[in-house]
């Protein structure tokens, strides 16, 4: 193929690297598996340059989106699932998936039907943040599950978001009426009267 991706026809190697270099371009191997392998007659830095910038918008696009792990324990206490399902509830809100792991050790193998229902209670306690992706199934010592966010979880709201807004300014139909100048100098002679009475 050349630099504007037409096929040029099958070569033998050294004829395709002789067409290369009468186009001053180089010959780069992109299907090695293909038979016969495909090769493209182009400059290695503009194709390195392109490579590169399909890579960065693929990972732009898989970026924040992960795969959390919880691990739980057949005998574990009331207060650390609680505390283990706050977490998950969190990374669920933050839109990662979340892999439940129920680990089993020992002699606990032969208890693993009796045991499950702590893992469907984890994840039915997650219900309305998260739906069961991959159904609970043993994988070697582990019983596992997959969640993924609902996408109906509350999202954490700031400090600054929950401060109270400031008062609105009152509109000037509002604002209490001034007396005219002149009722304002009569009270006050008014007051002066009364004063000059109760003296004498």
């Amino acid at each position: 193929m050349d630099e504007h991706g037409e096929q040029l026809g099958v070569f033998q190697t050294r004829d395709a690297l002789r067409i290369a270099g009468e186009r001053e371009r180089d010959l780069i191997e992109i299907a090695p598996n293909a038979n016969p392998p495909v090769c493209k007659i182009v400059e290695f830095g503009k194709f390195k340059y392109e490579h590169q910038k399909k890579e960065k918008l693929a990972r732009k696009g898989q970026h924040g989106k992960q795969v959390k792990e919880i691990q739980l324990h057949p005998n574990i206490g009331e207060h650390d699932l609680a505390f283990k399902a706050r977490h998950a509830r969190e990374f669920l809100s933050e839109g990662n998936k979340v892999k439940v792991c129920l680990i089993f050790k020992g002699r606990e193998m032969a208890y693993v039907q009796d045991r499950r229902q702590v893992l469907t209670d984890f994840l039915t306690a997650l219900s309305d943040v998260g739906k069961v992706e991959n159904d609970p199934k043993m994988e070697g010592k582990q019983m596992i599950a997959l969640l993924a966010p609902t996408g109906v979880a509350k999202k954490h709201v700031s400090h600054d978001a929950k401060a109270p807004a400031e008062p609105k300014a009152k509109s000037p139909k509002e604002k209490p009426a001034k007396e005219p100048k002149k009722q304002v100098e009569a009270k006050a002679d008014a007051v002066e009267n009364v004063k000059e009475q109760s003296v004498s």
